[in-house]
């Protein structure tokens, strides 16, 4: 039976050296309060899915995966899904489309490019509190603007957040004003780093304006596209603000996402626990979209 090899001080210390190097002790901070925000929140979150913790003075106990067999018979859960996979494929959409197209007129060289940035930027540096209250107002059924530019136009008055086939798309207008603006300056940023001689030598093969477009532009913001993409698409799946602010999951629970339906479970009816095998089924689920977007990513690149 051979003896396991020997360690000499001399390397054992160089490892304890190299363990504390200056980078580690750089990033010494950032891992504690990593450790203290997210590591410990996710394990105590998990541990409490296995248990009936709730906001009573009872003390919890271990009902192992009980939860998680009960939010999958959850009809309420799995609606609350759908609403949000529902308003991921209305918001997503237009979020990408109009801001390339805001991008596109900004780059064409529009006069005051400045005043063009500044106002499709600004409502992305809002907060949701000023969103909701600013979108409760647009769409109030007797004073808000939209009903009275529709009331002049003889078309009769809509409820934007009283209707449950409107209510939705209301939101998702309201989100795509505010968001824009951060997916127009990616698409912005990424049209000023094409190189200007495609455009050079497509002008002398007798390319115009719109075969310049599908053929140089578009193909060089195909990265940026699937990168803005993903990123909304994770965005819209995590929606809770807006939707509290403007409609608090109504009518008749039409718009409630998954996120309120949680907040609903756990802080209204007081099943800690329960919210918690939720969130943990919805958090794969995120991770599972994301790693299917991120392998079509991966094999579209090869």
């Amino acid at each position: 039976m051979t003896s396991p090899p020997r360690v000499s001080p001399r390397s054992a210390s160089g490892q304890v050296r190299r363990l504390f190097s200056p980078g580690l002790l750089f990033a010494l901070p950032f891992l504690v309060l990593f450790a203290a925000f997210m590591i410990w929140p996710l394990g105590q979150g998990l541990w409490m899915s296995l248990t009936d913790t709730s906001l009573s003075a009872h003390a919890p106990s271990f009902v192992g995966l009980d939860n998680f067999t009960e939010a999958f018979k959850d009809a309420e859960m799995w609606r609350a899904l759908g609403h949000t996979l529902w308003f991921t494929v209305i918001s997503t959409v237009p979020l990408v489309v109009v801001a390339l197209g805001m991008a596109l007129l900004v780059h064409t060289g529009l006069p005051g490019q400045w005043v063009w940035r500044l106002a499709f930027f600004a409502p992305y540096l809002l907060p949701v509190g000023v969103i909701g209250l600013l979108w409760l107002w647009l769409y109030q059924p007797d004073l808000g603007l939209y009903n009275h530019l529709l009331d002049s136009l003889g078309l009769g008055t809509v409820g934007w957040l009283s209707e449950e086939s409107v209510a939705m798309w209301a939101i998702a207008l309201a989100t795509l004003w505010w968001t824009v603006g951060f997916n127009f300056l990616l698409y912005l940023a990424a049209l000023q780093s094409i190189p200007d001689h495609l455009y050079e030598a497509a002008a002398i093969d007798g390319a115009g304006g719109w075969r310049r477009l599908w053929s140089v532009t578009l193909p060089q913001l195909r990265r940026i596209t699937v990168v803005i993409t993903v990123l909304q698409i994770l965005a819209s799946l995590k929606v809770f603000d807006q939707v509290y602010l403007l409609t608090k999951g109504g009518p008749n629970g039409s718009t409630r996402p998954v996120v309120e339906y949680i907040y609903d479970v756990g802080f209204t009816g007081y099943r800690l626990g329960y919210a918690s095998a939720i969130s943990y089924i919805f958090f794969a689920l995120v991770v599972l979209a994301s790693a299917v977007q991120f392998l079509a990513l991966r094999r579209r690149e090869k």
